[in-house]
């Protein structure tokens, strides 16, 4: 199978060894690539390629090897091409919403009329509620005014979008942050509570116990020592990365400079996710598949000791968090709603809460109200703030 592909590669300079493409083989029998072209794309990459300073080589040869399969779960450069510099429409959206005949459109039915006008569509549209386009209330395209629809390119103006296809871009979250950063480790000293003597010489110097004994001593300085103590905290964090989450970027580089940079934790993981968790946890903020792991391969592998942080505004399109399939990603399936892989932190870890960016008196009518309420119920949530945190962490700690 593939084995031109194979030759192919060779051929434009990597070095793929027989035993990577059969690794590549084994991945296509078990499904791995959900008969996706862009899946397969990234799981034989993430075989066969061993440095970034090779990717060029590796999408030389794809592109040349299947420029002539016609793919529907990506959107062609033309479109793009259109869709660059929208032009200024009318901004009467409630006459746009008026006119819309596609009000009661469920996410399939969106899907199904993206692929349908990238096989029709073959030139630039403004305008209008059909193609797609830019500034007008058509449900493809953006900068437009359609109450919902998926988002071609562009940015986010009314957030009304039920999905998003093309490119991703996201912020990484920063080290070097100091805002901040001091007060976040001293709230997470809270969790040392959770640390026990180890075994051995008192070398530890007891701070409180020294003072006390002193004051007894009528002020002469009498020291007390301890046996050190032993983390045993063990802390999962999980960052929602990109899209609405740019905006509380400095605070959530201090959160997550201060995790890092902690020392209270006998075992600290930190994956990432968009807007909602599905079958995949990411590794990095860049949220890119061939950094990934299975969610369910986290959740077998990390024991019920763990505690479990989550960090995000938990807004989003409702069919994100409620529907199969209702990943923010085109062309990405989901076989379990949002909700139920949140549902399987919960079951399984018992020390759960979310810290959430967004100011907590404006949860019930903040864009998202419904998500957030939801999740809430859910999850134990707080407010992203210092203060705030130091019951989110009490909560950890309660039951032990």
């Amino acid at each position: 199978m593939f084995i031109d592909f194979f030759y192919k590669l060779r051929d434009t300079g990597l070095d793929v060894s027989v035993n990577e493409w059969l690794t590549v083989m084994e991945a296509l029998r078990k499904g791995l690539c959900k008969s996706s072209l862009t899946e397969f794309y990234h799981v034989c990459r993430a075989i066969v390629v061993r440095s970034e300073s090779e990717f060029d080589k590796f999408d030389t040869a794809f592109a040349d090897y299947f420029k002539d399969i016609k793919k529907f779960d990506e959107i062609p450069k033309e479109i793009y091409d259109f869709l660059e510099n929208p032009k200024a429409m009318a901004e009467d959206f409630d006459k746009l919403a008026a006119d819309l005949r596609n009000g009661n459109l469920t996410l399939e039915d969106l899907q199904r009329l993206l692929r349908e006008r990238l096989e029709e569509q073959k030139e630039r549209h403004d305008g209008g509620i059909y193609w797609i386009g830019t500034g007008g209330g058509s449900t493809m395209g953006h900068s437009g005014y359609s109450p919902k629809g998926i988002r071609v390119g562009g940015e986010g103006r009314l957030r009304s979008a039920l999905q998003m296809a093309g490119e991703h871009n996201y912020r990484d979250f920063r080290d070097d942050n100091i805002l901040d950063t001091r007060q976040l480790q001293v709230a997470f000293r809270r969790l040392r509570q959770f640390s026990s003597r180890v075994e051995g010489p008192k070398t530890e110097l007891d701070v409180e116990k020294t003072i006390q004994k002193t004051c007894d001593n009528a002020g002469r300085l009498k020291l007390v020592f301890d046996r050190p103590r032993q983390n045993t905290v063990k802390l999962v964090v999980l960052f929602d990365s990109g899209g609405s989450m740019h905006r509380y970027s400095q605070m959530c580089s201090a959160l997550f400079q201060a995790v890092s940079k902690s020392n209270h934790f006998k075992d600290l993981k930190i994956y990432y996710f968009h807007n909602c968790i599905y079958d995949q946890l990411y590794t990095t903020p860049e949220c890119r598949y061939d950094k990934s792991v299975e969610t369910n391969w986290v959740l077998r592998n990390l024991n019920k000791d763990y505690k479990i942080i989550f960090v995000g505004d938990a807004a989003m399109s409702p069919t994100e968090l409620l529907s199969v399939g209702g990943n923010y990603y085109y062309g990405v399936f989901n076989e379990e709603p949002g909700i139920e892989w949140i549902r399987k932190f919960k079951n399984k870890y018992k020390n759960v809460v979310w810290l959430n960016p967004i100011a907590e008196n404006r949860w019930i009518h903040t864009y998202g109200y419904d998500t957030i309420r939801m999740i809430s119920k859910e999850v134990d949530m707080y407010e992203l703030t210092v203060s705030r945190m130091e019951y989110a962490l009490k909560k950890l700690i309660a039951s032990k």
